[in-house]
């Protein structure tokens, strides 16, 4: 498996760079969402339950579009414009709804029902890995696969990730080696897996701080003062963030026309050619 694997990577990789050339606007975007986000978050502060279904739909928005602007840099090879960042207002806005909405129900039984358990904390956070495992790849379902329904994109989520999971989760190991080998290195990557288990990672704020963390534990491995990291980071961050969606998209979109036998197969016949 090795062999075709580390093919497959090398071109999701060479894809990725192509993409992030055509669509080096969707950078920007995603600054400007996360502007919009924080300034949403601040004005639903005061509106109690209001202003959480506010916080709920602005998120979607703002991940639906960010969904389409991923899209159009995988799928076409034409460079994107700001006219395309104001056109993706709207879309895959009932996909992120549909799905929050029906994990949302049972996170929240799934939180009352361990309040009073001794062991409690420790049961969520092993549920919310699950979820984060087995619906990691929903962003890509979304704006990749045909579906009528969240429940549709759950079962394709899951389908995925049996059918491919090791050259799926390979590269996010990598990412996360320096948390893991860090003092606080297994609780990081659960609070993270958690977090963004609660929304199957189409969580705005989630895209964000995934990158973010990793970036700040790789440079704390590599030995970079606090002082310049914590700049380095916060100009990094956008770009990782776009870099890692756009990867992740030409990975999903190989991975699903192709099994692994036919990859080794493929991988077979090069070596032989």
């Amino acid at each position: 498996m090795i062999s075709p694997t580390l093919a497959l990577y090398h071109k999701a990789l060479q894809k990725t760079w192509q993409s992030l050339q055509r669509g080096w606007v969707t950078i920007l975007a995603v600054v400007g969402f996360g502007f919009l986000l924080v300034l949403a978050t601040q004005l639903a502060g005061g509106l109690g339950i209001a202003g959480g279904f506010l916080l709920g739909a602005v998120n979607a928005l703002l991940v639906g579009a960010t969904l389409s602007l991923i899209e159009q840099s995988v799928a076409f090879a034409r460079r994107l414009t700001m006219q395309d960042v104001f056109d993706s207002f709207g879309r895959y806005f009932w996909d992120v709804i549909g799905v929050g909405f029906v994990l949302w129900i049972p996170l929240m039984v799934l939180d009352m029902g361990m309040e009073a358990n001794p062991y409690g904390q420790f049961l969520s956070y092993a549920v919310l890995l699950l979820v984060f495992l087995l619906l990691n790849p929903a962003p890509e379902v979304i704006y990749q696969v045909r579906h009528d329904s969240p429940l549709d994109v759950f079962k394709s989520s899951y389908d995925f990730v049996m059918e491919n999971w090791i050259e799926w989760f390979i590269p996010i190991a990598i990412l996360l080696i320096p948390l893991v080998l860090s003092p606080m290195g297994l609780r990081s990557v659960f609070s993270i897996s958690s977090r963004a288990g609660r929304g199957a990672g189409l969580d705005f704020f989630q895209i964000l701080i995934l990158p973010f963390t990793i970036l700040g534990g790789w440079l704390d491995y590599l030995g970079v003062p606090p002082a310049i990291s914590s700049y380095v980071v916060l100009v990094l961050t956008p770009p990782l963030a776009v870099a890692m969606m756009l990867f992740r998209g030409h990975l999903f979109a190989s991975l699903v026309n192709s099994s692994r036998r036919q990859r080794q197969f493929a991988s077979r016949i090069a070596g032989d050619e």
